[in-house]
């Protein structure tokens, strides 16, 4: 069982190591058998990501950390119910691809599982162009 004061570690940790672009710390958080899930409506064309273990879930973050830096990331709000969480966050894109910058706000659903993250959806939408 994890602790409501551990779950909000890993969590900062699991964002503050996003905003810095640190793939190994990002990918530390994530059990080797977790499953991530991204969606969301972007100016361009929806985006969907799904991935499970950790060697699809590593390639799936590098490309994010390689595509999008963070800028302005901050957590917006945390609700922690035993081993899981739901994150309000919000943060500036910037795509390498494009080199657009848009605010956008975004929402995790976290289980933990042994002090790691065992499943990860995160749902995202712009809120407006930089």
């Amino acid at each position: 069982m994890t602790d409501r004061l551990s779950i909000d570690r890993l969590l900062h940790h699991l964002y503050a190591a996003r905003a810095r672009g640190d793939l190994e710390a990002v990918c530390g958080a994530f059990s080797h058998d977790a499953e991530f899930r991204i969606a969301g409506a972007s100016y361009a064309s929806p985006v969907k990501i799904a991935a499970s273990g950790m060697d699809e879930i590593r390639s799936s973050l590098a490309l994010l950390v390689k595509s999008f830096k963070l800028n302005d990331c901050k957590i917006l709000s945390m609700i922690i119910e035993g081993p899981e969480a739901a994150v309000h966050w919000r943060a500036i894109i910037h795509s390498s691809i494009t080199g657009i910058s848009v605010t956008t706000e975004l929402a995790a659903f976290v289980q933990i599982r042994d002090n790691r993250i065992a499943s990860y959806i995160e749902f995202f939408v712009q809120v407006s162009g930089c």
